[in-house]
């Protein structure tokens, strides 16, 4: 059964993603004080009181405007007002009763949906009894919060639950797979995304950096549900030119450090730059599952290969060697379903564990065939080997001096381990811990100025 949605709209600059952190009690949406930042539609599921539902931010509504993506904002905000099952219709009572918020008001009037008029920045009670002057546009209650204090939210949260629609109050289904997709701007993320999930869910430009916010987009494909991060498109370091940039690349980071599997999208209508570059390294350095998702393919099948490409994409990308790729055009939908499959098989790949008798009968055979080098007069021993973690899969050797493994010699280990165990296309961690040889006596232990004695009355140390 679907959530009900709160969707939360009004005219620009009103508060809006501020109410929905504050609602959701974490950080979703990029809060800024320049008007239209949000664009798309930036949600977060939440339980009250053992009722669950979706909160939706929408972009501001400015009515005949001519800035770049009005229509496609105004076509997100008729989405969630339609699917709605309750709006908070935000307003800022700082600045009073405009006449936007009329035109606001006159939109709703034809919402199915009930409304309730939050007036936003009501900071102190001297502003919150200027609330009055907006039942002027004809809906009940008013209520006085502010998203920046806190300051009534329950009683916020107790009339939207009050007008929900009777229905389940079953938490959503656990999600099988996070998939985060990044990549430059203008790579395809959000013609992806749509292509997946079947709808206009975020906006679709050829201006590069539309999408700003870390957007998640849930689905559901072969009765597993799903939840696509829609990442801001990321540019160099030095061109990020205010602080909205900034926000829009760490939270894409944050998005790769919460996925299990990273899609780094690739253009294969341009060649790889920098960015591709450090994101691979990025990605590499999070030790993430990726799949190299080659887009806009179709530009690009009358001048290379699949063959050439993936020779061309491990010289540029030799960190990530192991990754799988994808060749997609998500305009036509070619392959989109085909990599969630390579994505839930990544995440599958990721969690194995691996006996460590298995372990070890790997680690003798790697062994027999090439012994690590010997730096010193002191040959490196490997004792034992064992898993201990996954997400990256975690193997522990047990050596007699770590400082005698070569970075060559651990990448010879890690490449062997996975050819032979099965995460063949994931990172996999490997530790090098000190452990006493066979026969070593063991360190003494020390005691405080007296001898422990043994039954018979005689001294053991």
């Amino acid at each position: 059964m679907a959530l009900p949605i709160v969707a939360i709209v009004g005219r620009p600059n009103v508060g809006k993603s501020s109410l929905l952190n504050c609602l959701a009690r974490r950080r979703i949406a990029i809060v800024e004080p320049t008007a239209g930042v949000t664009r798309d539609r930036v949600s977060a599921i939440v339980e009250w009181q053992g009722r669950w539902l979706e909160l939706v931010d929408t972009g501001g509504m400015e009515f005949e405007s001519t800035k770049e993506f009005a229509a496609d904002v105004e076509r997100q905000i008729g989405h969630a007002i339609r699917e709605a099952a309750v709006i908070v219709f935000v307003v800022d009572v700082r600045e009073g009763l405009t006449p936007l918020d009329r035109d606001v008001a006159e939109r709703l009037r034809r919402a199915a949906a009930p409304v309730l008029v939050a007036a936003n920045k009501a900071d102190t009670e001297r502003a919150a009894a200027g609330t009055g002057e907006f039942y002027a546009l004809g809906y009940d209650p008013v209520l006085p919060v502010s998203a920046k204090h806190g300051r009534g939210h329950d009683e916020l949260r107790d009339a939207i639950l009050a007008r929900l629609p009777a229905g389940s109050q079953e938490a959503p289904r656990d999600v099988a797979t996070k998939i985060a997709v990044v990549g430059k701007r203008n790579a395809g993320k959000s013609t992806f995304i749509n292509s997946l999930v079947g709808s206009d869910r975020v906006i679709v430009s050829e201006i590069p950096g539309t999408t700003r916010d870390a957007i998640d987009v849930r689905f559901e494909k072969d009765g597993l549900q799903y939840v696509a991060i829609d990442t801001a498109g990321l540019r160099k370091r030095k061109s990020l030119r205010d602080d909205i940039d900034f926000y829009s690349m760490t939270r894409a980071m944050e998005s790769v450090r919460r996925a299990d599997v990273v899609l780094l999208l690739i253009d294969a209508a341009v060649p790889i730059s920098q960015v591709d570059k450090h994101l691979g390294a990025a990605v590499e350095a999070e030790q993430k599952p990726v799949v190299l998702v080659v887009t806009k393919w179709d530009l690009a099948e009358g001048r290379a290969t699949t063959e050439a490409y993936t020779e061309y994409l491990t010289k540029m990308l030799p960190g990530l060697v192991y990754a799988p790729l994808a060749f997609v055009t998500a305009k036509d939908s070619m392959n989109v379903e085909r990599t969630i499959d390579l994505a839930r098989a990544l995440h599958k790949q990721a969690t194995e564990r691996v006996s460590t008798s298995r372990l070890n009968r790997v680690l003798e055979d790697i062994l027999k065939a090439r012994r690590p080098p010997s730096p010193r007069a002191t040959l490196p021993r490997i004792y034992f080997a064992t898993q201990v973690a996954v997400s990256p899969p975690t193997i522990v050797f047990f050596v007699n001096d770590p400082d005698l493994f070569t970075q060559d010699y651990r990448r010879y280990l890690e490449n062997r381990f996975r050819e032979a165990l099965p995460f063949a296309e994931v990172p996999i961690r490997l530790l090098f811990r000190a452990h006493r040889e066979d026969g070593e006596k063991p360190h003494r232990r020390k005691t405080r100025g007296r001898t422990r004695r043994d039954r018979g009355g005689r001294s053991r140390r």
